[in-house]
């Protein structure tokens, strides 16, 4: 258990972080109109949508 306390769980945290560090470092080869937040507004009838699987849930 000190073996994996000790080396495998650091290196496991050291690549989850590297992992996270690319993926976000990865944005700056994407189109410039992927770039751009989603937009929101977009969102066609999102309140009455949620009312109504709010509606819809059974306990």
């Amino acid at each position: 258990m000190a073996f994996f306390r000790q080396y495998i769980a650091p290196l496991i945290v050291v690549l989850m972080f590297l992992f996270a560090l690319f993926v976000v470092s990865a944005r700056i080869f994407l189109p410039e109109d992927m770039r751009a937040p989603a937009p929101i507004s977009t969102i066609p009838n999102s309140l009455e949508f949620s009312q109504l699987s709010l509606n819809n849930i059974r306990v």
